[in-house]
């Protein structure tokens, strides 16, 4: 049973892959799901749930894969996607979404915007300082 405490919060994340390498995406994988757990000081075992999406131009290889050899998401239920092909949008961009189980608040939640996918949310710059 949930502490009363506990909520239910997603964690956006997002980064750009260098190329459609399985070698690439694996580090950019490992790269933002390592920043959005350290980040939000969270355990792998309160992650109810994870969400990878990919632009079109990345199909090398499936993040949940990394996320599950490399980040111990062993349990952690896992989804991948492609990403909607919206004209002039970032292209090489991989995006995450982790649904936790938090004592955190909505406003205590740091999402994590690397490389050039910083430009998808300007407005979190202070969370996104890397």
């Amino acid at each position: 049973m949930l502490n009363s405490n506990v909520n239910t919060r997603g964690i956006r994340g997002a980064t750009v892959v260098l190329a459609n390498t399985p070698e690439d995406i694996e580090n950019a994988t490992v790269e933002l799901t390592n920043e959005m757990i350290s980040r939000n000081s969270i355990k792998v075992e309160d992650i109810a749930f994870a969400v990878f999406t990919l632009t079109k131009d990345l199909n090398a290889a499936f993040p949940a894969k990394y996320a599950r050899l490399r980040c111990g998401f062993d349990m952690v239920p896992m989804m991948c996607y492609q990403e909607l092909d919206v004209p002039n949008s970032i292209q090489m961009c991989l995006r995450a979404l982790f649904v936790v189980n938090t004592n955190a608040s909505q406003d205590e939640i740091k999402h994590v915007y690397l490389k050039g996918a910083k430009a998808l949310r300007m407005d979190l710059e202070r969370d996104t300082a890397k």
